[in-house]
């Protein structure tokens, strides 16, 4: 018999485990330092593999003048059998939909800072440059993610910074980078899945 498609086969819907959405609202409304917001962002990322809903990765969307946090998002590829159920990407999309917009630095917005605990990946890297986000914030840019945790971030541009520059997004480098390596090597002893597809087989 043919595939019967359906509405239902054919929607898509993520959310935050319930950990972060408690941890959410425990946060306060403001965190006016890049150290703050990073802080925050790290403890997201160690939180998700702790709890088994994701890998070590987080993001979060701020208000980059006020530091107003809009929404933290943390990786969730294995608990929908999404790859590109990625932290930014749950972040940026979760903003989208809170503000309803689809440019998060559209005509009337305050201007909007993503915070990340490392380089994003290939994947992400173009999802921030579509996001409108105004700013990107980083723990770190380096071998280090992939030596320590055997992730695969992929060919990201060469030129990544002046991919941003050219499109008027700002970039913080190095914000708590030791404590954000920290967590990956907490991931590392934790041996948590590494879920790169096919494990880097052909």
């Amino acid at each position: 018999m043919p595939q019967q498609f359906t509405t239902d086969t054919l929607s898509l819907s993520f959310g935050m485990p319930q950990w972060a959405v408690s941890a959410l609202n425990d946060l306060p409304e403001y965190l006016p330092s890049h150290e703050e917001r990073m802080a925050a962002v790290i403890e997201f990322s160690r939180k998700n593999f702790q709890n088994g809903t994701g890998g070590p990765f987080a993001a979060g969307v701020f208000e980059r003048d006020s530091g107003r946090l809009v929404v933290i998002g943390v990786n969730r590829v294995m608990p929908y059998n999404c790859s590109s159920a990625h932290a930014e990407i749950m972040a940026m999309s979760l903003a989208q939909k809170m503000l309803g917009v689809y440019d998060l630095g559209g005509e009337g917005l305050p201007a909007h800072e993503l915070v990340v605990n490392w380089r994003p990946c290939a994947m992400c890297f173009g999802a921030v440059l579509w996001s409108g986000v105004r700013s990107l914030v980083i723990a770190g840019d380096g071998p280090e993610l992939e030596e320590i945790t055997g992730f695969d971030e992929g060919p990201v541009h060469e030129d990544w910074r002046g991919e941003l520059a050219r499109r008027g997004i700002a970039l913080t480098e190095d914000v708590l980078r030791d404590k954000a390596i920290e967590a990956y090597r907490e991931f590392n002893a934790s041996q948590n899945v590494v879920y790169n597809a096919r494990q880097g087989e052909a």
